[in-house]
């Protein structure tokens, strides 16, 4: 099938386009953090790298109401900005 140059030119821009589209997706994705009330959220990995502990540490700081946290329904627990910088601030 041969196809005249203005029909490949046309192809190639709405391509290019589309993917000019992802591409701002993507990066508006990647750049988004999650937040809660304009707190970002931090995850166990994130923590665990914040404060250099184990995970067994922070289980350690939730069970003794150390450290305030958010249960979601799939297990993941989640920990306010600001909840761990006032930690930080009061207990270490």
């Amino acid at each position: 099938m041969n196809i005249d140059r203005e029909t490949f030119i046309a192809w190639m821009e709405r391509i290019i386009e589309r993917i000019e589209i992802a591409d701002k997706k993507i990066e508006r994705l990647s750049t988004q953090r999650n937040c809660l009330d304009g707190d970002e959220l931090l995850d166990n990995q994130d923590l665990m790298f914040l404060l250099k502990v184990s995970p067994r540490t922070l289980q350690r700081y939730r069970s003794k109401g150390i450290l305030p946290y958010l249960k979601l329904d799939d297990g993941r627990c989640y920990y306010k900005a600001s909840d761990v910088h006032k930690m930080i601030r009061e207990k270490l």
